[in-house]
């Protein structure tokens, strides 16, 4: 089953992650009336579409969102399985609460920030990029359009990212039908709107992944053995070294595969200059490194 996990009940792991579930959800839960619903903004999902019935009709988002939740998540279990597991449930109704909490009681503070829609824009991202990014790393979804990506994935040949994208865009665009400021079709609506989803793809990354990113080197050299001592001695970090063709020549040359941290790097690089200005370097960004040296394996399972 999808996003269970093996925190013992009251263990450290389970205390953090009910902790960024709670958090995540809240801040959610703030991003959207606050930062979001003032401004006409509707930046995917099924709270986009709770946005856009509440300008339109003056429903509540949090009614509009638990009528489309519920049966969201029962087809989501008849169609793909008992995929979602409880802390999707919990999140799912926490942000729901939250929302109720705020329009209920809160409305009179929301739109914060002046009337600057980029500025909102900029800062709404963020807020759902790190309340996401929260949600994620409990090992929960906030379910929602989540779901109907999932279930189109199932039936077509794209893959999960390409629809979540192709949903969450198409929802943005509802905003067009929201009476605008000059009374015509305002186009800034779904531009700001797809501007705060490509913020929160950025923070999700960086709160799941972290700002550390490791680099991982191709590095080919006629004075191979001068870098291999740079990168064993000097650096401490170890690497692979095998033998490859070239394809213009056909001359058999030496290649070092290393994943190294950014700054460790930026070192090494300094040494290839001095030693072979002529190596050629490919070097990665690798988000993600588990093993010897980084993240446990075992870790990184037990989530």
């Amino acid at each position: 089953m999808a996003f269970i996990t093996k925190e013992k009940f009251l263990s450290k792991d389970w205390f953090t992650a009910y902790i960024y579930l709670l958090v995540g959800s809240v801040l959610f839960a703030i991003g959207d009336v606050m930062f979001v619903n003032p401004y006409k903004l509707a930046p995917g999902g099924v709270y986009g579409i709770g946005n856009f019935l509440y300008h339109m009709f003056g429903f509540k988002i949090s009614v509009s969102v638990l009528c489309m939740e519920i049966p969201l998540l029962i087809l989501g279990t008849i169609v793909l399985g008992p995929r979602f597991g409880i802390k999707t449930l919990i999140s799912t109704f926490l942000i729901m609460g939250s929302v109720y909490v705020l329009e209920t009681y809160l409305w009179g503070y929301a739109a914060l920030l002046p009337n600057d829609p980029m500025l909102n824009a900029l800062v709404a991202g963020m807020i759902y990029g790190v309340a996401i990014g929260l949600i994620f790393k409990s090992r929960a979804t906030s379910g929602g359009s989540d779901i109907i990506s999932m279930i189109l994935n199932k039936y077509t040949r794209l893959s999960l990212g390409k629809l979540v994208i192709i949903v969450d865009g198409t929802i943005t665009l509802l905003t067009l039908f929201m009476p605008g400021e000059s009374g015509g079709v305002d186009w800034t609506l779904p531009i700001y709107s797809w501007l705060i989803i490509f913020i929160e793809g950025k923070i999700i990354d960086m709160v799941i992944d972290g700002m550390k990113v490791n680099k991982t080197l191709f590095i080919i050299s006629e004075k191979h053995d001068e870098i291999k001592a740079r990168l064993l001695k000097d650096l401490k970090r170890g690497g692979t070294m095998f033998s490859a063709t070239g394809m213009y020549e056909g001359a058999e040359r030496k290649v070092i595969y290393t994943t190294i941290t950014r700054r460790e790097s930026s070192i090494l690089l300094n040494h290839i200059s001095h030693i072979d200005p002529k190596a050629f370097v490919n070097v990665i960004d690798s988000s993600q490194i588990l093993g010897e040296g980084f993240k446990s394996i075992d870790e990184e399972a037990a989530h």
